[in-house]
């Protein structure tokens, strides 16, 4: 049964994304109004940015994912969660997380058209949704059935696919404003802004301003969801081991995150922090909360082969 909902997550996922990239490469899309330049935000006082076109995700492209969002789901329960234990590692962070931003990304879709993110988000949620096939490093948690246990690792997966969905957002806003200072410098000469399915793909997205907003609001709902995944841990820590708070590898690096997330808001909400800097810090961020959970399973159960609570 697990192998034909591991199958079936692959070929949902795939076929989605064999058909954006065969789209973006033989179809010819016409170019909005000023090509990259119509991303920019409205300066104040100044027109607004042009209007975007609509999502390019048709009623059966999301009724695709919907199914593969179902069938992926499914495969996490039923792996994750087998006969009142739960098996976990790495490869099931990593599966989980990109569920979750995948999720997050058919919910943003209604709203924005974001196409640039789904040719990112759904690629990373096919090959992650088969990493637990490929590395065999888990164990069985014995205290899955603690009800305080459950809450934590809802909250703490839900806050990493928020920042997960947050740092391909960054990752976007980064290849959009390179592309623009390289339009404003000279550096595409011309023809070669080369309308090719590359700058297609840049041009499906909102204006940068939608983007930024969109992006510190995730952060934001994510920072107060790994709050409560550190006070929830601490919590669940003392039922567990009658200690309050371990300060190993993985608390160290999510406090770190919580920290340079935390730094992020608050530099965004005194001095209105944005651009390359911020949008690298955000990827910074993510980075450090990578390490606290994902990157140290996978050195424990993959490198050294040793489980890992």
């Amino acid at each position: 049964m697990d192998i034909v909902l591991y199958a079936l997550t692959v070929l949902l996922y795939g076929g989605l994304c064999a058909a954006d990239f065969r789209a973006r490469r033989h179809v010819a899309v016409q170019p909005l109004a000023g090509g990259v330049a119509a991303t920019v935000p409205a300066m104040p006082g100044g027109a607004s940015a042009p209007a975007q076109p609509a999502s390019g995700m048709g009623p059966v492209a999301r009724g695709v994912l919907s199914l593969a969002l179902i069938v992926h789901g499914l495969l996490l329960h039923t792996t994750i969660f087998p006969a009142n234990a739960m098996v976990f590692g790495f490869a099931y962070a990593l599966s989980a997380m990109f569920w979750l931003g995948a999720g997050i990304y058919w919910i943003e879709s209604f709203f924005f058209p974001l196409d640039g993110l789904r040719l990112l988000v759904l690629p990373l949620a096919a090959v992650a949704s088969v990493l637990p096939l490929v590395f065999g490093g888990v164990h069985v948690l014995t205290y899955a059935a603690a009800p305080m246990f459950k809450l934590h690792f809802v909250i703490a997966n839900v806050a990493y696919g928020l920042f997960a969905i947050a740092a391909l957002h960054a990752v976007l806003m980064l290849a959009v404003e390179r592309r623009l200072h390289a339009l404003r410098g000279g550096g595409l000469q011309r023809g070669a802004a080369r309308k090719g399915w590359l700058s297609n793909w840049l041009e499906t997205l909102p204006p940068l301003l939608t983007l930024e907003k969109l992006l510190f609001r995730l952060i934001g709902a994510g920072f107060v969801l790994l709050t409560l995944t550190l006070a929830s841990g601490i919590v669940f820590s003392e039922q567990l081991v009658d200690r309050a708070l371990t300060l190993d590898h993985k608390t160290i690096f999510a406090i770190l995150s919580w920290l340079m997330f935390g730094a992020l808001l608050t530099a965004r909400k005194l001095s209105g922090w944005r651009g390359r800097a911020a949008l690298r810090w955000v990827l910074a961020s993510f980075a450090a909360l990578l390490l606290a959970y994902v990157g140290s399973r996978f050195v424990f159960e993959v490198l050294l082969h040793r489980p890992v609570v």
